[in-house]
Parts: C-alpha cells; structure tokens; sequence
C-alpha cells in the first residue's frame, strides 16, 4: 500500500509530529510529541510499530478489547496489526520523543515468503502493547537519524535494509503463533514505581544506590531489586544507566558542552567511564554519535 496521508495525524490529533520521513511512498515513519491528555479511538488499515526515545509516562488503554495498563519509558514499544482497534487512550505525563512506523499490513510479500519457505500462517502479528523491547528501540534510533531530510539513493538503500530487518524482528518475536504475553506477577505499586522514576531524574547526575532507590519505593533493598525487574524488564542498575545515557544524547543533540562536562553532568564520572559506558550501549562513542546526528 502506498501512504497518501499522515496516519500519525489521524490517530493522534491532540499530539505534536514534530519530524518524519520525506518523500518516502514505502512507509511513514513519524516523531511525535506528547503532552497528557487523551486520543482518539481509531482503526487503521496498515500495522504501527511506536516506541518511545525520550520521556515517561503511564499510559491506560484499551487493545484488541483489552484493558491494559503500562509505565512507558524508552524502549517500550507496541505492536498494533492492522485492523486492531485502540480506544480510551490516556497519556498521564509527557513524551517529548515518541516514534511512530506505519507499514503495510503484510510485512513481507509473497515472492519473500516462497524464496525464504516462510509459512504464510506465521507472519500474522499478535497485538502487543507497552512491552520493553531493545531491538525495536535501536530501529528507532536508526530511523530518527533519517528523519526531516531528504533522501540520498544510499539512504533509500539503508532504510530499506531497515525495514527488512525490522520485518524479520517482527515477526520472529511478535507472530500470533509464537508472541505470549507475559504472565502478570506482582509488582512495585506504581505511586512508589513512578516516586522512583522520579528521584533517578532529579539525581541524575548524582551517584544514586540501590539503597536510595529501596528506600523510595518503601522497600528492602533485596525486595525492590526484584520488583523493580519484574515491572520494568530492568535491573535497577541498569536502567538507571540506561536513563544516564538518554540524558547524555539530550544533551550531545542539544548542547555545545564538552564530552567531560556532560560526563559529570549524566552522572558517568569521568569522560573515560562515559565513553566506554556509551560505546557498550549504543556501539558509537559519544564523538562519533555527536558527529552523526548533526550530519
């Protein structure tokens, strides 16, 4: 199918598109905002893919007649096939960054399925919302640096690689016949789940430990490490760190500041530390991300 209108612009009218692809008929690939509030109930005819870059919020929604509730922060993504109905969306805090790919309903066509021997019985899509997911996060990333520029025939060609890679991730991962969402198991209450949230922002540049982290969600350090596992996918460690280094590329897009100084300012310590930090997250060094977002 080709794309003749914003699909970002139907489904979520009360949001911002601040960036997207151009001149691109294959697929829609869109950065929104979001401030609180609520969406539209809609339908669409071409399957999403959203996950959110930067921002927090707890979202309550209805999918594929569900009710469902999710603390989204980066990484977390959904998948809606097409024809699955979305309704009662409420966004309860801000996303600066939340990206949106539209595709076609059949991900991969029929000459892929007879050349790979795929059976067509699995490349139909489960729904799956607010799941962590750091595969769809790094096609994220990918597709931003694409975003509100126009295309060179060699960038035609990496998005293409994208999108093909994303398929396969798809649908190796989310296919009706393999996707199981996951058991719910007790968790942290999210008033002290978000209190959490909270302080690691405010003390992002601070050293913060697990007892600190324990101690505001009300909970013994061995309890709250657990917990914090079962509700986010992450140990607090790491997602404290992995909070670290959304900060820093803030602030490597934004700023003019030295590597050092955004190294005390996200917490890492040292240039050193944040280098080889960054470089084992996101396979770039800071330098090297910095020179690629500003082209």
């Amino acid at each position: 199918m080709s794309f003749v209108e914003s699909q970002g612009d139907r489904k979520y009218r009360t949001s911002e598109r601040v960036g997207g692809l151009v001149d691109c008929s294959s697929l829609q690939v869109e950065l929104r905002h979001f401030d609180p509030g609520w969406q539209v109930d809609l339908t669409l005819e071409c399957t999403e893919i959203a996950v959110l870059l930067s921002g927090q919020s707890k979202i309550r929604w209805t999918g594929d007649g569900h009710r469902q509730e999710a603390i989204a922060r980066p990484g977390v993504a959904w998948v809606c096939p097409a024809g699955v109905h979305e309704s009662a969306v409420e966004i309860m805090g801000t996303m600066p960054e939340s990206l949106h790919i539209f595709l076609p309903p059949s991900l991969v066509g029929e000459s892929a399925l007879s050349n790979f021997d795929i059976d067509p019985a699995k490349v139909q899509l489960a729904y799956a919302g607010g799941v962590p997911d750091p595969m769809v996060l790094q096609f994220g990333q990918l597709f931003r640096g694409l975003l509100n520029r126009s295309l060179e025939p060699t960038d035609r060609l990496y998005l293409d690689g994208i999108q093909t890679a994303l398929a396969a991730h798809l649908l190796s991962t989310y296919s009706s016949v393999r996707w199981q969402p996951a058991a719910r198991a007790p968790t942290v209450d999210p008033k002290r789940l978000q209190r959490v949230f909270d302080f690691i922002e405010a003390r992002i540049a601070a050293e913060i430990s697990l007892d600190d982290l324990a101690a505001e969600a009300c909970l013994s350090p061995f309890h709250f490490a657990r917990m914090f596992r079962k509700a986010t996918g992450l140990t607090p460690h790491r997602y404290v760190t992995e909070r670290r280094i959304e900060a820093a590329k803030e602030k490597l897009r934004l700023a003019r500041s030295s590597l050092a100084e955004i190294a005390l300012d996200t917490g890492f310590g040292s240039q050193a530390n944040f280098t080889r930090v960054f470089r084992k997250m996101t396979g770039l060094t800071p330098g090297q991300f910095r020179a690629l977002i500003r082209g």
